[in-house]
């Protein structure tokens, strides 16, 4: 299972990811437009000095055909690092940059799935990751957990290399319904893992549990 920090900004990804078991960070430009208008290329090269080579980095294209989706990619690749996962869009052009870039060797995320036939023909290009959203596809009166069941289902039946990698949720309670779908891998906010837990019955427990040991032992630690 993996876990990824769905934001660029470069406080949180610091401070947080020595916390959580994080595999990666995923962004988009409307992530990026929170953070204003950093030097792009050099932002996220200082990401992946935070989280380091061995944890996945996706970033998105911007062009909308073939040609400049391709282009965009090598951008990435060349002015960040090597490692980058391109995210390209899962359009017509798309599958076809999908299948170019995956014929170079390059590691992909296709994005912006809403259907089953989007994420089989992105599993048929043979990506590494493909990101259904999870709370547009549910606003559309999709049938999410559906999708991502068959999906997972492909993915076994054909033995193929791509892992599902669910993406925008609202809450904590979508996260796990797309685990129990059969995602890999969920990309959300560090915002939403830390309302999970803060919830206040979390900190309740603690509280009864140590006031209760001061009731016995008159301290409020454990004795040297």
């Amino acid at each position: 299972m993996d876990i990824l920090f769905d934001t660029a900004n470069l406080d949180d990804i610091e401070r947080l990811t020595p916390i959580y078991p994080v595999t990666g960070v995923t962004t988009n430009p409307t992530i990026l437009k929170a953070e204003g208008k950093v030097d792009f290329y050099a932002h996220f090269r200082r990401i992946r000095e935070i989280i380091g080579p061995d944890r996945t980095l996706h970033v998105q294209v911007l062009a909308k055909d073939t040609r400049g989706m391709i282009d965009d990619a090598h951008k990435l690749l060349d002015r960040i690092d090597d490692r980058v996962y391109p995210k390209i869009p899962t359009t017509e052009a798309g599958i076809a940059a999908m299948r170019h870039l995956k014929a170079e060797g390059v590691k992909v995320t296709a994005t912006a799935i809403y259907s089953k036939t989007q994420g089989f023909l992105a599993i048929a290009t043979g990506v590494d990751y493909l990101a259904p959203y999870y709370n547009r596809m549910q606003s559309l009166d999709i049938d999410t957990r559906g999708t991502l069941e068959a999906l997972a289902g492909f993915i076994r039946r054909f033995d193929a290399p791509s892992k599902i990698m669910a993406a925008s949720f609202k809450n904590v309670s979508q996260v796990s319904h797309a685990l129990e779908a059969g995602a890999d891998a969920v990309t959300l906010s560090p915002k939403l893992l830390r309302v999970a837990l803060s919830a206040p019955g979390i900190e309740a427990a603690v509280d009864t549990f140590i006031d209760d040991w001061e009731k016995i032992y008159g301290t409020r630690s454990l004795p040297d």
